[in-house]
């Protein structure tokens, strides 16, 4: 699979440093965001490589809780809606 990541759309910084932290596996808020999307990105055509956490959502959570407390929950509503508008918009790319 080829890696037909567009920086023009939108959230492609988050996608992009998410899939370069999931190959060399790290943990981060990014590599997290890219393995909970991981299914969709995969039929986009974006190589998600395989990576085991459980639960990717909880665990995202989890590490916004951690650095930002009360406003976790904010964001990690635009880290999801960040996501979805790039599959959104590579989906549209790819017809």
């Amino acid at each position: 699979m080829t890696d037909p990541i567009d920086e023009q759309l939108p959230g492609a910084d988050l996608i992009r440093t998410g899939l370069d932290d999931v190959r060399h596996g790290r943990e981060s808020i990014e590599a997290l965001l890219v393995l909970i999307g991981a299914p969709r990105l995969r039929r986009i055509g974006i190589d998600v490589p395989e990576r085991a956490i459980a639960r990717p959502e909880h665990r995202l959570y989890e590490l916004l809780a951690r650095s930002d407390g009360d406003s976790a929950h904010g964001r990690y509503n635009a880290l999801i809606r960040r996501l979805v508008s790039f599959e959104r918009a590579a989906e549209c790319v790819r017809r």
